[in-house]
């Protein structure tokens, strides 16, 4: 792991009056670069090869635009000094984790990341310390995981990584082991999943209810959890199969669900919740700090489900930008804070410009 105090006097060597916020272009990279805009900071936008072309469309977003063979190149020595000498800072996305690789930002890496690094990995659900680690410990609900296929007694998701885009997982729902056996054979044989990561993949109740993806931002600045917001997500091949055909048609049809997020809509949630969506951030926010010093830095998702009972189980979390760009113009809950409606983008950009003015910036990057 590359020594934070290494990072923090690379970044105290920047001339704070040029900062740039660098991203790889995917995921959220238009919400990130807008953000800055919005601030008036300066982006740097880092692309794979023929991948360019909506951060080109958008010209007014990207500033400087970095094109690569691969977008694992950035930790390439010239590169990493092309972006130092830019006065980069990276703000993660999910791209950036899946195709740069956290071994690669935990140890070659060598550029101020907006953020806690060490964190990153704990997305995975295969990692020591990882997210259900830190739902347990934050005293989260979180749902019932599946020691073994065989255990399966009810409805249940299997969560698994596709085997050919290593950003997506191929999420499929099953009521039996028999049904298990069934659907995972069907769709190793289909190429959608290899047996590999098959045997590695996490399998949890499917809970009843209407979910919400909870979003947050901790400054350390404020020393503060903010609630900026929710959204949810639409999914091929769930969206609008359900919708669009009746249930009699539905069974006639033969097809699996992926769960594949496509696109995003806005949603709010009754007032005599939020009590409760303030609790589960600030305990997250609490045990991260315990469990992983300085603790969290910045945006994160918890993604989730409202019960029948109206309780709140949370089954997956972003730790790092959520992709979610809606929220920066539907998004009530930003204006209650700060009077204007904004998403995570803009708020990164905020914490940037007011470390900067604090003379804080080795508090907000590792």
């Amino acid at each position: 792991m590359l020594d934070i105090q290494q990072i923090r006097k690379i970044v105290d060597q920047y001339d704070l009056n040029n900062i740039s916020i660098g991203t790889i272009g995917s995921h959220s990279a238009l919400e990130i670069m807008d953000g800055a805009k919005d601030e008036n900071i300066k982006t740097v936008c880092i692309c794979q090869k023929d991948r360019e072309k909506p951060y080109r469309r958008f010209s007014r977003l990207s500033d400087e635009i970095i094109s690569l063979d691969k977008f694992s190149d950035i930790i390439n020595e010239e590169i990493q000094a092309r972006l130092r000498d830019s006065n980069t800072i990276i703000v993660a996305n999910r791209a950036f984790t899946a195709y740069v690789g956290y071994d690669n930002i935990e140890n070659k890496l060598e550029l101020p990341i907006f953020g806690n690094r060490e964190l990153l990995r704990a997305e995975e659900r295969t990692a020591p310390r990882n997210q259900y680690y830190l739902l347990e410990k934050a005293k989260i609900r979180h749902p019932r995981i599946y020691k073994t296929p065989s255990d399966i007694d009810s409805l249940t998701m299997v969560k698994v990584q596709e085997a050919k885009r290593k950003l997506e997982r191929a999420f499929f729902i099953v009521t039996s082991y028999e049904d298990y056996k069934k659907k995972s054979k069907s769709m190793i044989e289909k190429g959608l999943v290899n047996e590999e990561d098959l045997n590695s993949a996490i399998i949890e109740e499917y809970v009843i209810g209407t979910y919400f993806n909870f979003n947050f931002f901790y400054s350390p600045l404020k020393k503060e959890t903010e609630f900026l917001g929710i959204e949810r997500r639409l999914q091929t091949n769930l969206h609008d199969f359900t919708t669009s055909l009746t249930a009699k048609q539905q069974l006639e049809v033969d097809i699996g669900i992926q769960n594949i997020e496509v696109g995003h809509t806005p949603a709010s949630i009754r007032e005599s919740i939020l009590e409760k969506v303030f609790d589960i951030g600030d305990k997250f926010t609490d045990i991260v700090k315990k469990e992983y010093p300085p603790g969290l830095i910045g945006p994160i998702s918890l993604q989730g489900i409202v019960t029948l009972d109206l309780d709140l189980v949370i089954y997956d979390v972003s730790l790092r930008v959520p992709g979610n760009p809606i929220m920066a113009t539907t998004t009530p809950y930003t204006k209650y804070y700060y009077g204007h409606t904004m998403g995570v983008g803009r708020r990164i950009a905020m914490e940037v410009k007011n470390a900067i003015t604090h003379k804080m910036m080795s508090e907000i990057v590792t």
